[in-house]
């Protein structure tokens, strides 16, 4: 929906669309339009048409610079997979304005001035929207003040600065596109519909029941060992069930690959573990830990004085990122002596040996009451200091939270009562955590830190408490030099093998199961990356140039099926071997494009003959089960659940069970299903209790329909439109 987002101190305002997913920042200077001459290619077409590249990137510096924002308020890493969804977002972003005006502009779509001020404003009928409310919330009485929202207007009106001008015409347009977004959907809301046959229905297959016994051969029970599969069959199935309609691809690329893991060696191993052994040694002996540490560790700062380094068992909600031990060795550690050497031991993939420094029993439970006043401000100081002296005099144990209620400007604990709990010394500034450690439990007194003035109460402290405080010397076993090059060479080998084997066929069937097979027989295990024509990706892959070599083998202008990457493919700490698998066009797939998922449906196809040759005409369910050497089992099953408890999900057995033709207390002949084959008996139907009408059912229903308008619609325009994201490509220098 449009909104306004928050405005600290009225000096700028922030709009968002998440309906058409827009982003506009105004007074800030970044409306400018922000070109992007690409030297060849395009980011893509919609229609046919070149999408306008000032558009998308626009958008895409609003996305970054927004979630740049949101994650550094959450104190996240904005990383490059964070930057390629801000891209996706833009990319839709952009495609929603182009999509949408064309359907604007053929409705005759439009937004008054009336309609658009009583859109900002909340009123004749409209929903104000929750940013709106609150940016311009009066904080007094907590209530949405529309003077403030008014003047802020009247103040962007009259302003005389151009990038001031330029950005709220840009915020004005983007809310009425939001409006007008709402509008399109609503009229296409009204065209939904619900008959009373189609509720009736629904309340039928959620109310009938039957409970039904059944025999049932598993496909999963013969396997491959009992029953093999040709080439041949696989292929005379293809040309047999090839034109059905759930065998039809979407035209796009497949890429087939396996990884050689650049890992340790054994020697590798044997080196670290006599390194380890040398260290810990050592570290008995050390006088100087913290020179010790500098010199051996990977993370010097596994060392201060103090209890900063103070660890906790893993899975402890108040254990620090790298302050952690493996849980099971708690008691190891708490039963520990100061000086003690523990380890070496895994954690979390890296090899530690921690000496205990000393234990820290402080866990401590307060609560107070903070008086802001920020280092270096003398006025406000002096200001926080006389009114948190006035406050201690009257403040006791029984009104203490009211007064933090109304005097406390610490948002981490005002809600809670101003209560921090579980909390160690090495958490908190110095002067907060002597008093918690110090006074006396129901202590209350006045402390000043950087952050101003803290009446605080001593709550708690356990006396039970024990976590260690420890140095901690950290390796981790790294491939050498030379296994890096061994692992190289044995890829480029493996590779050439292939080569050399591939070349030998002249089938494209042939090579990709060829090279199944090689991988298979090397000890790998081959994977597809599955492209799409309009919106080439791939996923899987730690690393950009990893994806845009991927995506250059299948993509290139003289790409074919069976070509292998020239070289490995590296990828982080793994060699990727990969080679062309697919080119899809969209409809009836080539055997190539299907030849597993057409392999597996016809040996099902085999065993089910053999499963329906071996129940011959018996339909007993006693009497099958015992010639089966399976068992009769029990299900209650409904049309709108159509999975088969104890066997798989059937609906078009399922549909037979409610067709009419099995009567109770009747069995079924053998049916063949996506699991296995199937005999039924039909014990009992639960017929649906009478109901009056069937409006819940319907109003559901409706809803459903309208909920998924928005996105349904989009993807029928996209796909009415041919909508191609070449992005993907363009980055990697392919062009299309």
């Amino acid at each position: 929906m449009a909104i306004i987002g928050r405005i600290r101190n009225m000096r700028y305002l922030l709009v968002g669309i998440t309906g058409l997913a827009l982003l506009t920042f105004i007074l800030t200077g970044l409306f400018d339009k922000i070109g992007s001459s690409v030297d060849r290619g395009t980011l893509g077409t919609i229609d046919g048409n070149e999408v306008d590249t000032a558009v998308y990137y626009s958008k895409l510096r609003q996305f970054e610079m927004s979630d740049r924002q949101q994650f550094q308020q959450q104190q996240k890493e904005y990383t490059d997979r964070d930057q390629e969804q801000s891209a996706d977002k833009a990319w839709s972003a952009a495609v929603d304005e182009i999509i949408l005006k064309g359907e604007y502009e053929a409705l005759g779509l439009a937004v008054s001035e009336k309609e658009f001020t009583s859109f900002l404003y909340g009123e004749e009928g409209f929903t104000l929207l929750p940013e709106i409310q609150q940016a311009f919330t009066d904080p007094a009485t907590g209530q949405f003040n529309a003077s403030q929202l008014e003047k802020y207007i009247q103040d962007q009106e009259k302003s005389t600065d151009p990038n001031a001008i330029e950005g709220w015409k840009r915020t004005k347009e983007a809310i009425r596109t939001q409006r007008m977004q709402e509008k399109y959907f609503q009229y296409l809301g009204q065209g939904a519909y619900v008959t009373k046959l189609e509720a009736k229905n629904e309340y039928l297959a959620k109310n009938e029941s039957k409970s039904v016994s059944f025999v049932m051969g598993a496909y999963r029970d013969i396997t491959d060992d009992q029953m093999k599969i040709s080439d041949k069959e696989v292929r005379a199935f293809y040309e047999k069930n090839k034109e059905k309609p759930k065998y039809q691809v979407m035209a796009g690329r497949d890429v087939k690959y396996f990884d050689v893991t650049i890992v340790p060696s054994k020697s590798d191993s044997n080196a670290f573990n006599k390194e380890m052994t040398a260290i810990k040694k050592a570290f008995a002996a050390s006088t100087n830990d913290s020179l010790f540490i500098l010199e051996k560790s990977e993370l010097p700062r596994m060392y201060a004085s103090g209890h900063m380094m103070t660890f906790r068992p893993e899975g402890d909600p108040k254990a620090r990122q790298g302050m952690t031990y493996p849980a099971a060795m708690d008691t190891v550690f708490k039963t520990a002596t100061v000086g003690q050497i523990v380890g070496p031991y895994n954690d979390n993939g890296t090899t530690r040996i921690a000496k205990v420094m000393d234990f820290n029993s402080n866990v401590m439970k307060v609560r107070h009451i903070l008086i802001s006043a920020q280092k270096g401000d003398t006025k406000k100081i002096a200001s926080a200091k006389k009114l948190a002296d006035s406050l201690v005099k009257v403040v006791n144990a029984s009104n203490f939270e009211e007064f933090v209620k109304k005097y406390s400007e610490d948002p981490g604990s005002k809600d809670k009562g101003g209560v921090y709990e579980d909390f160690m010394d090495y958490e908190m500034v110095t002067p907060f955590s002597d008093f918690a450690k110090s006074k006396p439990v129901g202590t209350i007194g006045v402390v000043q830190t950087d952050f101003g003035f803290h009446i605080m109460e001593v709550l708690d402290r356990k006396s039970d408490a024990r976590f260690p405080v420890l140095a901690v010397v950290q390796k981790t076993l790294l491939p050498t030099e030379q296994t890096k090059m061994d692992l190289k060479d044995k890829a480029y080998n493996l590779l050439s093998k292939i080569d050399r084997e591939l070349s030998k066929k002249q089938d494209v069937t042939d090579k990709i199961i060829l090279f199944d097979t090689i991988a298979r027989r090397e000890g790998y295990y081959s994977r597809p990356a599955r492209m799409f024509d309009e919106a080439p990706k791939v996923q899987g892959f730690t690393t950009k140039m990893a994806a845009q070599s991927i995506l250059e083998l299948a993509y290139n202008d003289e790409a074919e099926v069976g070509d292998l990457c020239s070289a490995p493919i590296q990828d982080d700490n793994r060699l990727i071997i990969a080679i062309v698998s697919s080119i899809r066009e969209k409809g009836v797939p080539a055997l190539v494009d299907t030849y597993e998922r057409m392999r597996t449906d016809a040996l099902n196809e085999k065993k089910a003959n053999y499963i329906l040759k071996k129940m011959g005409s018996v339909t007993n369910l006693e009497a099958l089960a015992k010639k089966l050497k399976t068992e009769v089992k029990q299900a209650e099953v409904t049309f709108a659940s159509p999975s088969i408890q104890g066997g798989g999900y059937e609906p078009e057995l399922v549909g037979a069970l409610f067709s009419g033709k099995i009567k109770d207390k009747m069995s079924s002949k053998a049916s063949v299903g996506q699991s296995g084959v199937y005999v039924f008996r039909v014990n009992k139907t639960v017929k649906a209790p009478a109901a009056k009408n069937y409006d819940a059912e319907k109003m559901q229903m409706l809803s459903q329909i309208k909920g998924s308008i928005a996105n349904a619609s989009r993807q029928a325009l996209q796909k009415k439109l041919n909508v191609m994201d070449n992005r993907a490509l363009l980055e990697a220098g392919i062009i299309r």
